[in-house]
């Protein structure tokens, strides 16, 4: 009789994270409820004290984060995977844009695609308003706003991420990336604030999203179906979508947040190609061109300008209130493309990362804002500009008035804000689970439930303590603690990074003797060897009756000189040595039998249904780092004890050579 299976936990929590990001958060929204005129008047100052003592550490940062993950892109550890050497990617290009653009960016996008041009256009930071150089200069620093340095932001925590995670074995939290500075540490108090910050930053940069969409939602709906305007109704909007969004996250990633955002993504192509054909196309086409000239010829010079020589509150407003905004989305952000880019290289990460949602994010810009421009400049619909001065969330739906089709293409913007609401909310909701659980990805659904709805009223309450304002202010300070933590991830990733480039040199470069392992066949059985076609029963006899024997053998013979070497046996077919070296890194050597796809000129029979029983199987090593893609199958006792000492030799020197 089988034993039955077990009940899983009812909670999976790591409880100083927990309790402490539970006990912050509500600390700051009965705050914010009770004392909504002190609170807000704590906003402002913080506000200001941010933008006059800080904004240089801001800028500052955010140039150095992308000057950081362009240089490991370009390094030898741009061929590094993110997690085994034989990993393969979990999703697809398109499901992995889609997850990390949605996520990403999505909410922003719909808010500010016509609103930031046009406020640029009709209030410059510099020049005359309403003019053609104005007009150049809007585009130029919406690029700017939405380029390189907010995908540079979420690049550094999600690679470290990645990184220590899928390639270290160590859990997918922040505090992780930590590990080579503070070593096991980071299971202490050091690591529970790290996760702390990244908690409350996360819940603090959905919660700023959140009202966004809430107000722009309202303010659809209002166009659609004259529903009135206020934070009442704006507050039933979180309730209901955030509903949606606990459903979605209750499905998991797969079932839910994977479809969600890949609709996402369809309906946003739908309506930038109906604005690109019912605006004027050929005008778009060129200003797309021209924008994305003047960015690049001028990101070095807009990157570290802080109008020092013209004092100004606009950059506060904007330029530092985006660098807040993308630093305290980084934790979510990070770890939820952390999570989705299993089994890519570190190049393949920070080029897709950077490059593939930025093409799409000009798009966007240019399409949208663009038009909107041409509408005010050239066409002279100035009660487009008048409408956003006065209430920049009108502004998606005031542009499509003016488009044919407006009812239709509004419905769809709507639909498309709230679809994106509800992956912003469900994807916090499962990076936020994570963090507080330790970095477990099974956790009972009724965490991901509560942070989602944790997540509405945080949004919901900075909404009643002083609207767009508090949460802009929110988000900016529970960035700049962060801030910091991010420039010791690019330290502690940097150092890793040099590690495994030594450890990879000298594998490489160690003289080792010979595997030999040709010399236990003569050139026939070599041949017979290599067209042989394994079967999985035939791999796993070879793996008891030779490999299991010599691993043993190798253990005991250094077990006899002080070290500590076990063998163990997995229930997924494979047998491994392990050497264990105290504080050093531990040697392990693994035989597994994985399966292949015969190849054609060996298959008698290619029906589907005879597909499985026509798989080989081979012996195949496997390091610390992964598959090392060569087979031992047929190898003599004393060839594959040879075979691990190669790979021991080449460990020592390893170690030898990081002392």
């Amino acid at each position: 009789m089988s034993n039955p299976s077990p009940t899983p936990p009812r909670y999976r929590i790591n409880p100083p994270v927990f309790f402490t990001s539970v006990a912050l958060v509500l600390v700051f929204v009965l705050g914010a409820v009770i004392w909504p005129d002190a609170s807000e008047r704590l906003f402002v100052a913080v506000q200001g004290w941010v933008i006059h003592s800080a904004g240089w550490f801001y800028v500052l940062a955010v140039a150095g984060f992308l000057v950081f993950v362009v240089a490991v892109a370009a390094s030898r550890y741009g061929a590094i995977k993110l997690g085994p050497d034989h990993s393969e990617p979990d999703y697809s290009y398109t499901a992995w844009f889609a997850m990390l653009f949605s996520a990403g960016m999505g909410i922003g996008l719909m808010y500010f695609g016509v609103a930031e041009p046009i406020m640029h256009y009709t209030d410059p930071p510099v020049g005359d308003p309403s003019t053609a150089a104005a007009a150049r200069q809007a585009m130029r620093i919406t690029m700017f706003h939405w380029g390189v340095h907010a995908w540079a932001i979420y690049a550094v925590v999600g690679l470290a991420l990645a990184y220590f995670s899928f390639r270290q074995g160590l859990p997918l939290t922040i505090r992780s990336s930590l590990y080579p500075l503070i070593g096991e540490r980071i299971h202490g108090p050091i690591g529970h604030a790290v996760d702390v910050f990244a908690v409350v930053g996360t819940l603090f940069g959905v919660a700023t999203s959140l009202g966004f969409g809430a107000i722009q939602v309202n303010a659809g709906l209002e166009y659609l179906f004259d529903v009135p305007v206020g934070t009442g109704v704006q507050i039933a909007l979180i309730a209901v979508i955030t509903a949606f969004a606990t459903v979605s996250v209750a499905l998991g990633l797969d079932a839910g947040i994977r479809r969600v955002s890949e609709f996402n993504l369809i309906l946003a192509v739908v309506l930038l190609v109906f604005v690109l054909v019912a605006g004027p196309t050929i005008f778009l086409l060129q200003t797309l061109v021209q924008n994305t000239g003047a960015y690049l010829s001028n990101l070095f010079s807009m990157t570290f300008n802080l109008y020092a020589y013209q004092p100004t509150g606009w950059i506060g407003g904007w330029t530092l209130f985006y660098w807040g905004w993308w630093i305290a989305w980084s934790p979510f952000v990070g770890m939820f493309i952390a999570r989705i880019s299993r089994g890519r290289t570190i190049r393949q990460f920070i080029v897709g990362v950077l490059l593939v949602p930025l093409g799409f994010t000009f798009l966007w810009m240019t399409v949208f804002g663009d038009t909107a421009i041409h509408m005010v400049m050239v066409q002279g619909i100035t009660g487009l500009a008048d409408a956003v001065a006065a209430d920049e969330s009108v502004a998606l739906f005031r542009f499509l008035e003016e488009l044919p089709l407006a009812s239709v293409s509004s419905l769809v913007a709507t639909v498309l804000v709230v679809t994106f609401f509800v992956t912003s909310s469900d994807s916090g909701s499962l990076v936020v689970d994570m963090l507080t659980s330790g970095g477990a990805e099974d956790s009972p659904t009724w965490q991901r439930v509560f942070w989602s709805v944790l997540e509405g009223v945080i949004a919901a309450a900075l909404l009643v303590a002083g609207g767009l304002g508090a949460l802009q202010t929110a988000s900016i300070a529970s960035a700049l603690p962060f801030a910091i933590v991010m420039i010791v991830i690019c330290w502690g990733l940097m150092r890793a990074l040099r590690i495994e480039g030594a450890k990879r040199t000298s594998l490489r470069d160690a003289r080792v003797g010979p595997r030999g392992a040709h010399a236990a066949f003569n050139w026939k059985q070599r041949l017979g060897t290599m067209l042989h076609q394994p079967t999985l029963e035939e791999v796993v006899e070879y793996l008891r009756e030779t490999v299991d024997p010599a691993l043993q053998q190798v253990a005991g013979e250094l077990r006899r000189r002080g070290l500590d070497a076990v063998v163990e046996h997995g229930e997924d077919e494979r047998v491994w040595v392990e050497v264990r070296h105290g504080s050093e890194i531990d040697f392990y050597y693994s035989v597994r039998a994985r399966p292949y796809e015969p190849p054609a000129f060996v298959m008698s029979d290619t029906r589907p249904r005879q597909a499985e029983a026509l798989k080989y199987y081979r012996a195949e090593v496997h390091l610390r780092e992964g598959g090392q893609d060569y087979d031992i199958m047929g190898w003599r006792e004393e060839t594959v004890i040879n075979d691990v000492l190669d790979h021991y030799g080449r460990h020592l020197h390893f170690l030898a050579a990081v002392r």
